[in-house]
């Protein structure tokens, strides 16, 4: 019976000893930003509806800026295929699609 009262003991000096090293490092803890062992948490932040949209406009102000800073096309006119171009182009694709069928059914 003795030696269980002598690892009690022992026991009871290392959870005394890792207390005071939680104390000791909780300040440390709290100053870098990271929550202390409990779980408690600093309140959030609770901003207005008049802030939130005032920060809104402010972000959609900056990517207007952003956009509109972007060069314009200018000088060359959109391309655009004529009609006999582009039934050339079909026709064309038609025939290579109708190879590779023929190629896979030889197969």
């Amino acid at each position: 019976m003795a030696n269980l009262a002598e690892v009690l003991k022992e026991l009871q000096q290392e959870r005394d000893r890792l207390n005071r090293a939680i104390a000791a490092l909780s300040p440390l803890a709290a100053r870098n930003g990271h929550t202390s062992m409990n779980g408690a948490r600093r309140p959030r932040r609770v901003i207005s509806a008049a802030g939130r949209r005032r920060i809104v406009e402010a972000q959609r102000a900056r990517w207007a800026r952003v956009k509109g800073a972007r060069p314009a096309k200018v000088g060359l006119p959109k391309r655009v295929l004529s009609a006999a171009a582009r039934k050339r182009i079909a026709d064309a694709q038609r025939a290579r699609w109708a190879k590779v069928r023929q190629e896979k059914k030889a197969a």
